[in-house]
């Protein structure tokens, strides 16, 4: 994941496993020999984790989440629209 930080150009490039090691508590040895499955349900639970301590946060995940969605939500529809079902 590449950030610009103070109007520089340099890139993290071990964002993702500081994030897990932050998470998880394990070291950095440990995070790369974790099996890939595991270490993406880490990564996973560590940015929902870290995204859910601000609003903004909560915000992007609740549209994160909106746009995953591929069943419509009928009652809400329905009731947006004044239609009876």
């Amino acid at each position: 994941m590449q950030e610009e930080l103070g109007g520089h150009k340099y890139s993290v490039e071990s964002y993702w496993e500081h994030m897990v090691h932050d998470y998880s508590g394990l070291n950095f040895f440990e995070i790369q020999n974790l099996d890939y499955i595991d270490y993406l349900t880490l990564r996973r639970d560590a940015f929902i984790t870290k995204m859910n301590q601000s609003e903004k946060g909560q915000e992007y995940l609740d549209n994160a989440y909106r746009l995953e969605e591929t069943k419509p939500n009928r009652e809400k529809l329905r009731k947006n629209f004044g239609k009876e079902g």
